[in-house]
């Protein structure tokens, strides 16, 4: 599932559709607020209360500050200079605890896949869900619980709010998450979309759910520095993923919702944008499954992901 920070919740009408219609799922991955939805989701919550979960948030109270934040302009510059964030990020991290805890999950251990189709995958990647994070201090990519092992950290012992606390990173926005002198933002900065992350056989496709903005309507206001700075991370991401979904084998099985007009981080989002973002993730799920063919897919996809590998 693909980040976009207040359009999530697009995300979460694609998945009423999909659990609708039966789909059950074995593996999550997500970016920014797809690992948010992809936690829940991991965690057993169903995809209407996920819905209810995502609708019922108090989207302003993710604009969470600190001392010098409430100083003003003067303040907030001074934050981003000093801390490299204006905001702080703690309420997203303990709501996110808080839902989890509520779901019987806490760290990475509660979330250990033991069902025999698993057994083939490596035991690093036996988990429900995997979040993305850039780790801007060694330049890489870093999958989480996969990658806790070049920390020196065992992945059962990491609490799973943290890791999507660091992959929700938006950079300049929210302050960069520190582990092990190590700074970590936004997985989409590196990886917005990880439909490839599970493709480890031809035969089990994953779906991935994008959100999606018509092109003539994503320009990016430049007013501040902070405005600036998201317009160059957006353009970036843009190229990065109309280059990956060229793939004819990613546009075959990926349920795109359209969330045009609609910025990541407008806070102040009224609820009947809410309600139309999820309408629209419903429409997408029901327009992709209507000519979906898992065996079609199989045929004409598998012996390519296959060369691939």
């Amino acid at each position: 599932m693909e980040g976009g920070g207040v359009k999530s919740i697009g995300l979460s009408g694609a998945l009423t559709v999909l659990s609708e219609r039966g789909y059950r799922v074995r593996r999550v991955a997500g970016t920014s607020a797809g690992a948010i939805v992809g936690s829940l989701v991991a965690a057993g919550m169903s995809a209407p209360d996920v819905h209810l979960a995502m609708a019922g948030l108090d989207y302003p109270a993710f604009r969470d500050k600190n001392w010098l934040d409430r100083l003003g302009p003067l303040g907030m510059a001074a934050a981003l200079a000093t801390q490299k964030g204006v905001y702080e990020g703690n309420y997203l991290r303990q709501l996110v605890d808080d839902s989890l805890k509520n779901l019987g999950v806490r760290t990475f251990a509660d979330l250990k896949i033991t069902e025999p189709w698993a057994r083939s995958l490596p035991p690093e990647q036996r988990y429900k869900l995997v979040v993305l994070t850039a780790d801007v201090t060694s330049g890489r990519l870093v999958r989480l619980p996969w990658d806790y092992h070049l920390y020196g950290l065992d992945p059962d012992n990491q609490r799973v709010a943290e890791a999507v606390r660091m992959s929700v990173s938006i950079p300049f926005f929210y302050r960069p998450v520190k582990l092990r002198r190590h700074l970590f933002v936004d997985g989409a900065v590196l990886s917005n979309f990880p439909i490839d992350l599970f493709d480890n056989t031809a035969e089990w496709p994953t779906i991935g759910i994008k959100l999606w903005e018509a092109p003539e309507q994503t320009m990016m206001p430049a007013r501040n520095t902070l405005e600036f700075a998201q317009a160059i991370l957006a353009t970036m991401l843009s190229a990065q993923d109309q280059q990956f979904i060229e793939d004819p084998a990613v546009l075959r099985r990926t349920i795109f919702v359209n969330t045009t007009g609609v910025k990541p981080t407008n806070f102040d989002i009224r609820m009947n944008q809410l309600e139309w973002l999820y309408l629209n993730g419903r429409h997408a799920a029901e327009e992709f499954l209507r000519s979906w063919d898992y065996e079609k897919y199989k045929k004409e996809y598998a012996p390519h992901l296959k060369a691939a590998r």
